[in-house]
């Protein structure tokens, strides 16, 4: 099972260069201080952006703890070459609040 079938991850959109998505904020996404886990954001971010390829590199910036709501995702393709892509993901609460910023590099 991946790990984005452990998240309710909601397409909202698909462009070439942008995929929109959302997450309800559940207590199975929470460790145990009650924000939620790091990791959730990279499932998040790898699900968006790997496409028909795979994430080869993921690095995740963290800037405020989501507690509830939705957690708001907007997947930036930031290049696209021949055989890899960069994409931005920023993840926001329902405030519209920066949660964390997160840079893939895909393979294909």
């Amino acid at each position: 099972m991946s790990g984005s079938a452990l998240i309710d991850l909601e397409i909202d959109s698909v462009t070439e260069d942008e995929v929109r998505g959302r997450v309800p904020v559940t207590d199975a996404l929470k460790q145990p201080l009650g924000v939620v886990h790091g990791g959730v954001y990279a499932v998040i971010a790898d699900a968006l952006t790997a496409g028909e390829g795979r994430v080869i590199t993921s690095q995740t910036s963290f800037l405020r703890p989501a507690t509830e709501g939705e957690l708001h995702a907007v997947a930036k393709r930031r290049h696209g070459g021949r055989t890899t892509a960069v994409w931005e993901v920023d993840i926001t609460d329902d405030a519209g609040r920066l949660c964390a910023v997160v840079r893939t590099t895909v393979a294909f």
